[in-house]
């Protein structure tokens, strides 16, 4: 009988496995491969017809090209003559995070650094990233009163078509166009698809704080999936689970501030794919169609690329590019905290001054729950002495201990909780601004007074952690003591501890704490002297 149990369960056991894995499949179907064995983005049958085998050599060939430097009030690009490829991109109105005199590059191939951003046509013949241009000249500039700025690079070499690969500067705009224009020179129609990709290395961008990280690599954007990160480590695993295909949404490589991405209209058909290409270096891309295009007529394609600092109203630019402002699991609070400290510093002008009046803000609409947590706090002082002779009398006898102080509780009418929860329940507050302050890209560089000349960097001299951990210390003298010895102790090194761990926390978010500390302290004396003092009364009133 056991036998036959035993047996019965083993079938059970198998066939719920074999319905489970079934199962899996369906909601998880393996994803099509959207690149070619050799590393190159390869599109699929329902994007083109190009005809098969027309993918071109795509591994990462460091070939030296010549220089075309692209100076515009927002950029100053260096496109190379191999493949059109933007392989360097500073950025004019921001600066270098270790030295403000140099411009921010974002886009560079330096040394094991890489960050590129690279297109090409998948077809038979037709130029990719490696194939050769020539350009007119070597240098352009945007004119004073010149609303944009064209570059046009032409394919050498190719049979059957004359290409040229175009980019398209605009003032006061970090959206640069990219795309190709296709003359059909054959006899024979011609069917192609286009690929747009950026090409990174993993590494974390410089100055960026190994004590505070923040998300370095891809992310994919659908109207249906949403914002996804796609991290570096399961690209190289092969483990992504973003949507390959859509008509909608953009992709991206996200790094602390600043964002690039490929931007294809909507409505057009798009492959997304990222690939891990050796030598840690990792790209991110869409492919897109290209309409067919007849014996002697010419066709064009284009995708705009969004290439500057991350931002909420990014929105206006593309849906969900606004996301790239990366806000952790509470972006729901972090986004109306960020939006409000911005009208208070486009009133005030100093970011220091938005963030003192913003934490005076957060303070009043906490204020109740603020008050009833000191409140408790101060009853829980007040009955101290009854607790430690509670703890004389039974401290050798634990059971007896809880039941006295909980009966001295009821009495009273403390709840030994009501300190904490209010501070729980400000707790998201607090991270929501942390991240507020440490992504938003406002507070890069933003001063100030005196030696904080960046709120978003650590306070050079830690004078901030110093005064928060004195402030701490002076908090925690109005607290009760806590009845276990070991806990009063750690009370004691706890302003120590935090000080030492703000030390490398953005000066913004220490100064929010130094002032919301100094308010409290204010609150809870004002409500611990008045709860004593009408104790005091009480004790001496006769009746």
């Amino acid at each position: 009988m056991d036998l036959q149990r035993l047996f019965l369960f083993l079938i059970f056991s198998v066939s719920s496995m074999l319905v489970w894995e079934n199962w899996q499949r369906a909601q998880h179907p393996a994803p099509a491969p959207v690149t070619a064995a050799s590393g190159v983005p390869a599109a699929t049958t329902s994007l083109t017809a190009a005809p098969a085998g027309s993918a071109p050599a795509t591994e990462v060939k460091r070939i030296s090209g010549a220089k075309i430097v692209v100076k515009t009030d927002n950029f100053v690009a260096e496109i190379n003559t191999v493949g059109g490829d933007l392989r360097r991109l500073e950025l004019a109105q921001h600066r270098d995070a270790k030295d403000k005199a140099k411009l921010f590059v974002l886009m560079q191939e330096q040394g094991t650094h890489s960050y590129l951003a690279q297109t090409g046509l998948l077809g038979a013949g037709l130029p990719t990233h490696n194939s050769l241009f020539s350009s007119a000249a070597s240098e352009y500039q945007m004119a004073a009163g010149q609303d944009s700025l064209e570059v046009r690079l032409t394919a050498n070499d190719i049979v059957g078509a004359t290409v040229t690969k175009i980019y398209t500067f605009h003032r006061g705009s970090y959206v640069v166009d990219v795309g190709y224009e296709i003359q059909n020179t054959g006899a024979a129609p011609m069917a192609a698809t286009a690929y747009f990709q950026l090409v990174r290395d993993s590494s974390a961008p410089e100055g960026d704080s190994k004590f505070v990280p923040t998300y370095t690599g891809p992310a994919v954007y659908t109207d249906k999936e949403k914002f996804q990160k796609v991290d570096f480590s399961n690209i190289e695993k092969s483990k992504t689970d973003y949507p390959k295909t859509a008509d909608n949404g953009w992709v991206g490589m996200l790094q602390h501030y600043f964002v690039s991405a490929w931007l294809p209209k909507d409505k057009t058909q798009r492959e997304y794919y990222t690939k891990a290409l050796g030598n840690d270096l990792f790209a991110a891309g869409v492919i897109v169609p290209v309409a067919a295009i007849a014996p002697g007529q010419a066709g064009k394609v284009s995708v705009p690329l969004y290439a500057g600092p991350a931002q909420a109203k990014l929105d206006d630019v593309a849906p969900g590019l606004g996301l790239t402002v990366d806000y952790g699991w509470l972006t729901i609070i972090a986004t109306p905290i960020f939006w409000l400290l911005t009208k208070i510093q486009s009133i005030v002008t100093n970011w220091g001054v938005a963030i003192i009046l913003l934490t005076v803000l957060i303070k009043l609409a906490f204020f109740p729950l603020s008050a009833a947590s000191y409140r408790s706090m101060a009853k829980m002082r007040v009955v101290a002495p009854k607790l430690e002779k509670i703890k004389e009398r039974y401290g050798d006898d634990r059971e007896r201990l809880h039941k006295e102080m909980m009966e001295l509780y009821k009495t009273e009418k403390i709840n030994p909780l009501g300190g904490c929860l209010p501070m729980l329940i400000q707790i998201p507050v607090f991270i929501a601004l942390y991240w507020s302050i440490l992504s938003s890209v406002e507070m890069r560089h933003a001063p100030f007074f005196a030696w904080i000349t960046d709120l978003s960097t650590p306070d050079p001299f830690y004078v901030l952690p110093l005064i928060m951990a004195v402030s701490m210390f002076l908090q925690s003298k109005l607290n009760p003591t806590p009845a276990d010895p070991l806990q009063a102790k750690m009370m004691q090194i706890m302003p120590l501890v935090f000080a030492v761990v703000f030390f490398w926390f953005p000066a913004g978010l220490v100064l929010y704490s130094v002032v919301n500390n100094v308010l409290s302290i204010a609150q809870q004396w004002y409500i611990t002297r008045s709860l004593e003092s009408a104790t005091k009364v009480a004790a001496n009133d006769p009746r």
